[in-house]
């Protein structure tokens, strides 16, 4: 019953802040004197024939990959109590870097892959590691440096595109990096679709999904299962205690960052090693800021993380066909924002209950059991019992109050 309680628990900020954004984008529609009906449905349609509706499958992962990543990269640096705003700019200007760096050589399949992908981490963790020198040194908000460096990083993109990296013809529309040489390439798994049976698209599945599996299970095994995930979100939840405990809470916030910085540096990948295979103007922008959607909505862990990039990538993917049916694509924009702002209240609402029922329990444990002759809180010159329970053991009232009880291994705010 208690696992049931604290699934539901969970589940009850991102699914109230789903049906909250529903409705009021269908109120929204409905003044606009758009049908919400008609508009639902034509976002529900992946088409007639087998291999439309695998097309959408496929499009939508696609789209959810880098969304993952960038929520991924958010939510680390969010258990710690620190924004990572930056996630835009740092991606950014990993995969141009990347871009150049794979495009200068020419290596073995596997070896060309793994440069690039370690020069994208590498640049990524470095402009995130420039945020957290910043804090620990001069007390800078890391919210405010690192949109700072965002258009730093945008701005120095822009340079080195137009400059030392430039690989497309002057006059050209889209200026563009040096083709990566094919060795350099992730070979996509649409052959898992003959297997299932299914028709094979004509789009590429990215096999960098396979990488950012592996990536989600490595976080979570970090955070919940090893030492540093301990004092990361020790750090987050009370700084001082965790420095009293032998926790370098300075240490850990360049660590936490330099973490987040490197997967961030890999949202860029999915595009750019399954499809572009350089980098361009138009390459995909915005995945840092939907990153911290993502997050929220999915409270920061794996799991949810991954659900919500897929309902963000599911968005993205409707663009297209309410374009087709004539319908303002701005339906979308107005759903993902309402989600924003819901997420954010649904998790303030979750995090009250969740500490109410805490100090409920809390309250419980040390209530005197009628008929014991204890009365929760005697010692032995009171004329209670020698402990804290009647047969001398440690009862649960010793060292137990609500505030113990109701404490949760998330931060306040953006890290409920």
């Amino acid at each position: 019953m208690n696992a049931l309680r604290r699934i539901g628990v969970s589940l009850f900020a991102p699914v109230l802040a789903i049906v909250v954004a529903l409705v009021i984008s269908s109120a929204v529609m409905a003044a606009l004197g758009v049908n919400p009906a008609r508009v639902f449905e034509v976002m529900l349609d992946f088409g007639s024939t087998p291999s439309q509706q695998v097309t959408a499958m496929v499009v939508i992962l696609n789209r959810a990959i880098p969304l993952f990543l960038a929520g991924l990269a958010v939510a680390v640096a969010f258990r710690m109590g620190l924004f990572n705003i930056g996630v835009e700019g740092q991606y950014r200007l990993a995969t141009i870097m990347a871009a150049g760096a794979g495009a200068a050589v020419n290596l073995p399949a596997p070896l060309h892959v793994l440069l690039i992908i370690v020069v994208a981490m590498a640049v990524a963790a470095f402009w995130a590691g420039i945020v957290a020198v910043l804090k620990v040194t001069r007390g800078v908000s890391e919210v405010i440096s690192s949109i700072m460096l965002n258009y730093v990083a945008l701005g120095l993109a822009s340079y080195l595109l137009t400059g030392p990296f430039l690989g497309s013809e002057k006059g050209a529309s889209i200026v563009s990096t040096k083709e990566i040489p094919e060795s350099g390439w992730l070979p996509g798994l649409n052959s898992i679709f003959g297997a299932l049976g299914l028709a094979n698209p004509p789009r590429q599945l990215y096999s960098f999904l396979i990488v950012a599996i592996v990536v989600g299970v490595g976080v979570s095994v970090l955070l919940n299962r090893t030492r540093f995930g301990f004092d990361l979100r020790a750090s987050g939840l009370n700084p001082s205690a965790a420095s009293a405990s032998g926790v370098n809470s300075r240490a850990m916030v360049v660590r936490t960052m330099l973490l987040s910085g490197a997967i961030a540096g890999l949202v860029g990948m999915p595009d750019l090693l399954g499809s572009t295979h350089r980098y361009t103007t138009d390459f995909t922008a915005g995945l840092g800021f939907l990153g911290i959607a993502v997050a929220l909505l999915g409270r920061n862990r794996p799991g949810g993380i991954a659900l919500a990039a897929l309902l963000f990538a599911f968005l993205d993917r409707a663009l297209v066909p309410l374009q087709i049916a004539e319908y303002p694509a701005s339906v979308v924009t107005i759903i993902q924002g309402t989600i924003v702002l819901a997420v954010v209240v649904a998790n303030e609402i979750a995090r009250r209950i969740a500490r109410r029922q805490a100090e409920r329990v809390g309250a419980q444990a040390v209530a005197p059991v009628p008929g014991d002759g204890s009365t929760g809180g005697q010692g032995p010159g009171d004329g209670g019992p020698p402990s804290g329970g009647p047969d001398g053991g440690t009862g649960p009232a010793v060292g137990t109050t609500p505030g113990d009880a109701g404490r949760t291994d998330q931060p306040q705010g953006a890290r409920a």
